[in-house]
C-alpha cells in the first residue's frame, strides 16, 4: 500500500474519531425529562416537571439578544461573577419574547431549587416553571428568523387541529453549539398549551 492510501486512511480514522468524540459530547449533555403524550412525525405534546433556569432579558432581535445574554448567562454557569460551585451546562438553551425584547435561559440541572442554586449577579435572575403541558415541533438547520416563524406557523396548525390552545408565546430551543452544522443541529419550537 502506498503512503498516500495510507494517510487518506488515516485522516478518514481521524475525522471519524474526531466526529464521534463531539457527537458523543454534545449527546451526553443532561436535557429536561419529559412524559410524551402525543407523537406524530416531528410533533409532541410533552409534560415537562417544574424546571429551573437562570435568564436574562435583552432588547433588540432575536440574535442579537441570544449572543448578547450568553456572555452573563455562561459566566453564572462557569462561577466567573460569583462564589461558589460551577453549574453543569445542559440543554438546550432557550428564548421566548419578553417585555424588553427577548428572554434567553439557560436551564439548570434536575433535581435543583432556586434555593439550592447560589444567587447570580448583575441581571440574570433564577426563575421557576410550573409543570406544564408543551407542544413541540422538532427541526435541523439554521436559526433563521425565518426558519423558527415557519416551524411555529406550522406547529400553531398542529395544534389548532388538535384543539390545542396556546398559553403564552413560541419558545426557542437551540440544543446544540453554533459550530455544529446546521444538518446536525436538533431545534425545537414549543408552544405551552391549556389544559
Amino acid at each position: 500500500m502506498n503512503w498516500i492510501a495510507l494517510v487518506a486512511i488515516g485522516g478518514g480514522l481521524g475525522i471519524a474519531a474526531l466526529v464521534g468524540a463531539w457527537a458523543w459530547a454534545a449527546w451526553s449533555v443532561e436535557t429536561p425529562d419529559y412524559a410524551l403524550v402525543e407523537q406524530d412525525g416531528a410533533f409532541e405534546l410533552r409534560r415537562y416537571p417544574p424546571v429551573v433556569a437562570a435568564r436574562v432579558e435583552r432588547a433588540g432581535d432575536r440574535g442579537t439578544a441570544v449572543r448578547s445574554a450568553f456572555g452573563p448567562l455562561s459566566r453564572y454557569i462557569f462561577a466567573k461573577d460569583r462564589e461558589g460551585e460551577k453549574i453543569a451546562m445542559t440543554a438546550p438553551v432557550t428564548q421566548e419574547p419578553a417585555e424588553a425584547g427577548w428572554a434567553v435561559s439557560f436551564l439548570m440541572p434536575a433535581g435543583r431549587s432556586v434555593a439550592s442554586l447560589p444567587q447570580p449577579a448583575g441581571d440574570v435572575h433564577l426563575v421557576e416553571t410550573e409543570a406544564r403541558l408543551v407542544a413541540a415541533v422538532r427541526f435541523s438547520g439554521s436559526w433563521t428568523d425565518a426558519r423558527f416563524d415557519r416551524f411555529a406557523e406550522d406547529l400553531d396548525d398542529w395544534m389548532r387541529a388538535r384543539g390545542l390552545v396556546p398559553q403564552g408565546p413560541p419558545e426557542y430551543a437551540y440544543y446544540n453549539d453554533p459550530f455544529t452544522p446546521g444538518f446536525l443541529r436538533r431545534n425545537e419550537v414549543l408552544r405551552p398549551v391549556s389544559e
